[in-house]
């Protein structure tokens, strides 16, 4: 089962706890870490814009995916918020059979 690392940003620290705790009572990741506020510069409709912001660090299975991004999009206050997903390649035996017990179970 391929473990993956989700990440999403906010726009403040309370969405960000809104979106940790549906995915985590859901099941849905094993844990999210919110960081921040980070600065965040991009363009968007054609402007430059700089936004402080909070990151969402998601830890879950590539099963979960779908239905990880559906939760986000779902809650998410964005027009199109950041979703994107890394792989893990290598982590402690004992944290990654944790992280799938967690998402695993019904």
């Amino acid at each position: 089962m391929q473990i993956l690392q989700v990440a999403t940003t906010t726009a403040n620290k309370s969405d960000a706890e809104r979106i940790a705790r549906a995915l985590v009572e859901r099941r849905l990741a094993a844990c999210v870490q919110i960081a921040g506020p980070i600065s965040s510069t991009y363009r968007w409709q054609d402007t430059i814009e700089s936004a402080a912001e909070w990151l969402c660090t998601i830890k879950t299975t590539e099963g979960n995916y779908q239905r990880v991004e559906s939760t986000i999009r779902e809650l998410h206050t964005y027009d199109e918020p950041e979703i994107i997903a890394v792989p893990i390649v290598a982590g402690s035996s004992g944290y990654l059979t944790w992280l799938q017990d967690q998402v695993d179970q019904p």
